[in-house]
C-alpha cells in the first residue's frame, strides 16, 4: 500500500487529503514509479477550484521526478533504477508511486539532482516554448514578464537574459524585486504601487516591448496590451488573478495589429519528439550555468494543501517541492 494526495470534491485546499491507494502493476507501455520529489504549479490550482475540470474523485498534479520500479510491456528504452521526470497528464503526481505513459518520462542527466528535476521540467518548459517558440526571443528584443519572482519568471529572465535581451519584471514587494534582479531581470515594476503601463513606457522610452509574458490574466491583460509596440504579441498563459473576460478582438487592431495567443505546455510538448527536444534544452541552459533553478520551498508530500494556500497567497517564490 501506498499514499497519494486525493480529492472527492474541487474547491478551497481543505479538500486535499493524503489517503492510502493501491498502484497496480504497469500495463502495455506504461511505468510504475517509486516517486522522490513532486513539483507544485498554478495549473494544480486550477484542477483543484474546478476551474479547469477534472474526473473525480482524482489525483493531481502533473509534474515529479522518479525512480523506475517496473516496467510494462513494449517498454524497451527505460529499465528499473532509472532516474526519470515528467510534466504532464495524467494528473495524479501528487503520490508515492504511481503508474504512468512511459513515452510521456524523460530520463535524468546525473547534473541535474530530483529536487531541481521536480521544480523545473513543467516551469522550465514553460520558459522554453515561451522564448523559444511561442515568441522567440533575440538579442535586443524588449521583454516584459509579470510576477517575475514566481517559478517560471525566475526561469525566464535568466534565459532572456542568456539571449541578449532586455528584461521588465512586475513583482508585488522589494524582496521579489532584488530576487527578480539577482536572476537577470533589467528593470524591476512593483505593481502594488507603481503604474506598469506608465512605467514600461518610461523605461523604454515610448518605444514599448515585443512581447508581453502574462500568467496573471483578468488584473494585467487590458495594460498588457497597452505595453506592446506596434505588431508586438501577447502571450496569455496562465491566469492566477481569474480568467480574462470577453474582449472586442478590433482592440488588437487599434492599439497596433498585435497578437494574442493563449498557449498550454501540453500542445508544445504532445508529441515525443518536441518533449524530448523542450526538455534537452532546459536540461543544456541547466547545466551549462546560465539558469539556476530557485527551490525556494520545500513541503512533505502529505502537506499539499498548506503548499497550496501559501501560493494562493503570494508568499511563495521561485519554485516549490514537495517530497515523499
Amino acid at each position: 500500500m501506498t499514499n497519494a494526495i486525493r480529492m472527492d470534491a474541487t474547491g478551497g485546499p481543505d479538500v486535499l487529503h493524503w489517503q492510502p491507494i493501491e498502484v497496480g502493476k504497469p500495463g502495455a507501455g506504461q511505468v510504475r514509479l517509486r516517486q522522490t520529489a513532486i513539483g507544485l504549479n498554478y495549473i494544480d490550482v486550477y484542477h483543484r477550484s474546478g476551474l479547469y475540470p477534472v474526473e473525480l474523485p482524482s489525483g493531481l498534479g502533473l509534474e515529479a521526478a522518479a525512480v523506475v520500479e517496473k516496467i510494462g510491456s513494449g517498454v524497451s528504452d527505460l529499465k528499473p533504477g532509472d532516474r526519470v521526470a515528467y510534466a504532464s497528464g495524467p494528473v495524479g503526481a501528487y503520490a508515492e508511486a504511481r503508474l504512468m505513459p512511459a513515452d510521456r518520462l524523460i530520463k535524468l542527466p546525473d547534473a541535474i539532482s530530483d529536487q531541481q528535476a521536480a521544480a523545473m521540467m513543467l516551469q522550465g518548459m514553460t520558459a522554453q516554448y515561451l522564448l523559444r517558440r511561442t515568441y522567440r526571443v533575440k538579442a535586443g528584443d524588449t521583454i516584459l514578464i509579470h510576477a517575475a519572482a514566481g517559478g517560471v519568471g525566475l526561469i525566464v529572465c535568466q534565459w532572456a537574459n542568456s539571449l541578449g535581451a532586455t528584461i521588465i519584471g512586475t513583482v508585488g514587494s522589494e524582496e521579489k524585486a532584488a530576487l527578480a534582479k539577482a536572476h537577470g531581470c533589467t528593470h524591476t515594476i512593483i505593481y502594488t504601487r507603481e503604474d506598469f503601463v506608465g512605467r514600461v513606457q518610461e523605461l523604454t522610452g515610448g518605444a514599448k516591448v515585443d512581447v508581453v509574458y502574462d500568467s496573471v490574466g483578468k488584473d494585467t491583460f487590458m495594460k498588457s496590451l497597452d505595453c506592446l509596440k506596434p505588431l508586438g504579441m501577447l502571450v496569455s498563459f496562465g491566469q492566477s488573478s481569474g480568467s480574462v473576460p470577453p474582449f472586442d478582438p478590433s482592440a488588437l487592431s487599434a492599439k497596433g495589429s498585435l497578437f494574442l495567443t493563449r498557449p498550454i505546455l501540453m500542445t508544445y510538448t504532445a508529441a515525443r519528439a518536441d518533449l524530448a527536444l523542450s526538455a534537452q534544452e532546459l536540461f543544456d541552459v541547466v547545466t551549462s550555468g546560465k539558469v539556476k533553478i530557485s527551490v525556494n520551498q520545500i513541503y512533505a508530500l502529505k502537506d499539499a494543501a498548506q503548499a497550496h494556500r501559501d501560493l494562493e497567497a503570494r508568499k511563495t517564490t521561485g519554485s516549490t517541492v514537495m517530497t515523499v
